[in-house]
């Protein structure tokens, strides 16, 4: 991706952190997957606001994007110097010296000093033998990918594509190592680690808290009152929730064992899961209704109860 970010989110190089959060979250929730079944045009968008996002959103990112040392996909520019002109050399690509390679057979005992174990002579040359260069590459998940696992396929900064496993219950900021799989070594030297840094994007609906979920679901006045078995979305399908009589709005309702998979303890068969939890939030009718009105005046005048009781005197 080398398009703009900034003009992807519709923001300004100089829009301060909090602005492109809220730009990101409206352009996200305009153009969620859930909210646009079946648009592949909305989800080819949504990916490339939350890839934006995962850059400009981190302060630390975002620096190296405006610095110019990660590109708009968030892989960091390849490597300049010495070891740069070894990979090329590695790699079929012969670096042109006036002092050739005989220069570099002295340099094994410098190596060997600063770096100890990392590097060895290998062979007649007296070549240094050195570890392969780690690769550090930022990967963008949604957040139903990060709680349930996925298949990724990624280009790493050298050009290599690998095929990663996103296992159930990665956290955002979390990285996975991948042995062997970034720059080849020098002289027969073991090549580098992959560490791939995952970036979870937000839910439209959905907050992670440790194992658990938790989100926010609207109610009408008489479901409030009167109860109610309402479908309910969570990361494994919809259930029915229900809601009880005399409701208030802020009620927290708790689903088991319907939050994020943990991680499988040694020794243990069983995984475990956190719960799901549930905060009613009572939602009035958009228009006003005249009816409504009538009834909660009449009602109002033989229920005079203090609701905010609790709150006099705390100031």
């Amino acid at each position: 991706m080398n398009e703009d970010l900034y003009k992807i989110l519709g923001v300004s190089k100089k829009a301060t952190a909090d602005e492109i959060r809220k730009s990101y979250r409206k352009l996200a929730k305009k153009h969620h997957p859930d909210l646009n079944p079946g648009d592949n045009a909305a989800e080819e968008q949504f990916k490339k606001i939350s890839s934006a996002f995962s850059i400009l959103g981190d302060e630390e990112k975002r620096g190296k994007y405006d610095r110019g040392e990660i590109d708009a996909s968030g892989q960091e520019r390849q490597p300049e110097g010495m070891y740069r002109r070894y990979a090329d050399s590695a790699a079929g690509n012969p670096y042109q010296s006036q002092a050739g390679f005989a220069d570099f057979a002295d340099l094994g005992g410098a190596f060997s000093d600063l770096f100890g174990d990392r590097v060895r002579r290998a062979g007649p040359g007296g070549m240094p033998r050195m570890r392969g260069q780690d690769v550090r590459y930022h990967l963008t998940v949604d957040f139903m990918e990060s709680v349930k696992g996925a298949k990724k396929r990624v280009t790493m900064p050298d050009g290599k594509t690998l095929d990663i496993s996103i296992p159930a219950g990665v956290q955002d900021g979390q990285s996975l190592r991948l042995k062997g799989k970034g720059m080849e070594g020098l002289g027969g030297g073991p090549s580098g680690d992959a560490l791939i840094e995952i970036k979870v994007m937000p839910h439209a609906f959905f907050r992670r808290e440790g194992d658990d979920i938790h989100m926010d679901l609207p109610i009408s006045l008489a479901e409030a009152v009167l109860g109610a078995k309402i479908k309910v979305p969570t990361i494994t399908g919809e259930v029915t929730l229900s809601v009880p009589k005399n409701s208030s709005s802020g009620r927290i309702l708790r689903l088991k064992a319907k939050g994020v998979p943990r991680p499988k303890p040694k020794g243990q068969k069983t995984v475990g899961r956190g719960d799901q939890y549930v905060t009613l939030k009572v939602v009035l009718p958009e228009k006003p209704d005249a009816e409504l009105e009538a009834f909660m005046k009449d009602w109002a005048k033989t229920h005079t109860a203090d609701v905010r009781k609790a709150m006099k005197g705390a100031l």
